[in-house]
């Protein structure tokens, strides 16, 4: 459908330069498609005064607003058991091949969860991209969280080449896998067999030579790896991190760093926890909000020389 508007005419190798201007001064009209006529664009505008002649234009298709879900790989998680929408959410992209609704929440020794596949194939695997990293992931078997990717890549970024690091909670290995890139040699531990597995098999598809995958209940890390011989830990069990906090400060050396992953409701709220250690804390973020009274926070915790 047409519609006739005001328009700025420009010659076509002038086109985005105009388009960019007429965007910095909010007089370009986005409910309309820029027109072409021989060798000049048209651009809509909202201004008669920066107008050169009224033209046809046609107008954006109005988009679809989609369901609520996360994406992964693949696979769209919805948060709404809605079958209509999911067959909408489905044919929405074409990377899409399934749509699964979450009946339960994330729980177990091995932090599963069940689902439900609402549109498309009858599967829970799939693979993702993450800033160059392929991942194998069966949501099923293992939890997984692409919200974290660019927390993955906050924590190169403060590494240092040639670190010794120890991920105690690694899943599919998406945390072990970024940092591998600087690190000297990861450890990477999950008491999930499934994890652990895909966790191999992600290893091997990123041709990483310097990651140790190890089935192991994180308690007792400190029981057969040197203590106090890594420079930075990773933590992330969100749920319930208490219980591993102080098996963390004895594999962690002095001056090493700690990266403890939490849900809480309010800001500082594992300080006290925290502090009861020879810790200090040098930063408390926001990582992503949670549900409407929570939000998954990161405490970047510095060991000090002192006695547990």
């Amino acid at each position: 459908m047409k519609q006739e508007q005001w328009c700025v005419r420009v010659p076509v190798k002038e086109g985005e330069p105009m388009r960019r201007q007429l965007i910095s001064d909010g007089v370009l009209d986005t409910s309309l498609k820029p027109a072409r006529d021989g060798a000049f664009l048209l651009f809509p505008v909202t201004e008669p005064t920066r107008a050169t002649e009224r033209w046809e234009c046609e107008a954006h298709a109005k988009a679809i607003p989609l369901p609520r879900h996360d994406l992964v790989g693949g696979i769209a998680i919805m948060q709404d058991d809605d079958v209509h929408e999911a067959e909408m959410l489905l044919a929405s992209r074409p990377s899409i091949h399934t749509v699964l609704f979450a009946e339960t929440p994330v729980s177990g020794e091995y932090r599963t969860r069940g689902f439900r596949v609402l549109a498309g194939e009858p599967v829970t695997a799939t693979e993702c991209t993450e800033y160059g990293m392929r991942l194998r992931i069966d949501l099923e078997a293992a939890y997984f969280s692409a919200r974290l990717a660019n927390e993955r890549q906050r924590i190169v970024s403060l590494m240092e080449e040639g670190e010794r690091v120890c991920d105690m909670f690694a899943g599919v290995g998406p945390f072990a896998i970024a940092l591998a890139e600087k690190a000297g040699i990861v450890i990477a531990g999950d008491i999930n067999p499934g994890a652990v597995l895909l966790m191999e098999q992600n290893i091997r598809l990123n041709r990483r030579k310097n990651i140790i995958p190890m089935l192991a209940d994180a308690r007792h890390l400190a029981e057969y790896l040197a203590t106090g011989s890594f420079d930075r830990i990773i933590m992330n069990l969100p749920m319930s991190p208490v219980p591993f906090f102080g098996t963390a400060v004895r594999l962690v050396r002095p001056g090493g760093t700690i990266h403890l992953y939490a849900m809480q409701e309010r800001e500082g709220e594992y300080r006290e926890m925290i502090e009861a250690y020879p810790c200090t804390i040098r930063g408390e973020y926001q990582v992503r909000s949670y549900s409407p009274t929570q939000h998954h926070a990161v405490y970047d915790i510095t060991r000090t020389n002192g006695s547990e």
